[in-house]
């Protein structure tokens, strides 16, 4: 099977009062780029879930947003700090007792003073969030490669039947070309004989001449070495696995094979074929950039 480079893949999962929600969407790329967007407390196992995702891709640009709500109150709790309110303290009598002041400090207006009284969130247990976390992990990669693999199979039946198209304009040109010469062959008696009449004809001559016309115009090589890239891209197509750049190498050799064909071509027919091979060609490596 074969995976395209766009997909979608998305999970929920509710824990108790936790709930993390992963995203995994992506778009072609020469190779694999990870952008992960997520809370800062879920820093820490940003390497853990990069190694996780190589599991499932191995090109594509890829956004994976994770966000992850906790509803428990039992995770924020309120610091005292004696030390500082005993500052504070310290340095309020100071002052009343250097200005002549009553010192009429409430017990709330001192929790109100910075840094008394804060809120502070408990540290998480690691291991029981990572395992929260890969599973969440796990179902959005698996519904994201389930995304691609289905688009890949798309991929591959609409490749099947452009290279069946290839293959016809080839097997065209394979029976096309050796009328070619034999149409030259007898334009060019013909010409001769306008030109001389009755006079004998140097069939030597005329057959190096025809010689000469045919080695210019053979396409014999061109043509086994595109039905040979065409029949192997068929056969990649069937093994499936991580063959885009393979591919799209193929496809350049094709598309080299295509040039020099209607480079060579001297018949208005086979040149009409030749552009149609390009064109299907170049339809091809844009549907291969799509393939991983």
């Amino acid at each position: 099977m074969i995976k395209s480079m766009t997909g979608f893949g998305r999970s929920e999962l509710i824990e108790g009062e936790r709930k993390i929600t992963v995203e995994i969407k992506s778009v072609n790329h020469r190779y694999l780029d990870v952008n992960i967007k997520m809370p800062k407390k879920l820093n820490f196992f940003e390497a853990a879930i990069r190694n996780e995702l190589k599991k499932y891709m191995q090109r594509g640009k890829v956004d994976v947003f994770i966000s992850y709500e906790d509803y428990t109150e039992s995770n924020i709790c309120v610091k005292y700090n004696r030390e500082l309110a005993a500052e504070y303290m310290k340095y309020l009598s100071q002052m009343a007792e250097e200005f002549s002041l009553d010192n009429d400090v409430r017990v709330s207006a001192l929790s109100r003073y910075p840094e008394v009284l804060s809120m502070e969130e408990q540290t998480l247990d690691e291991e029981e969030l990572w395992q929260m976390l890969s599973k969440a992990i796990e179902k959005a990669a698996e519904g994201f490669v389930e995304a691609r693999v289905k688009e890949g199979g798309n991929l591959r039946e609409d490749l099947l039947d452009k290279l069946d198209g290839m293959l016809a304009h080839v097997e065209y040109i394979t029976k096309r070309s050796p009328e070619i010469v034999t149409q030259y062959k007898q334009k060019l008696e013909d010409k001769v004989k306008e030109l001389l009449g009755d006079a004998q004809i140097d069939e030597s001559r005329l057959l190096t001449e025809v010689t000469i016309f045919a080695d210019k115009v053979c396409v014999d090589e061109e043509l086994v070495r595109l039905r040979s890239h065409i029949e192997t891209t068929k056969e990649n197509l069937a093994q499936g696995g991580s063959i885009g750049r393979k591919l799209d190498f193929i496809a350049q050799e094709m598309n080299r094979e295509a040039n020099t064909i209607l480079s060579k071509a001297n018949d208005l027919e086979i040149s009409n074929r030749a552009i149609e091979l390009k064109t299907e060609i170049e339809k091809v490596r844009e549907q291969i950039q799509n393939i991983e």
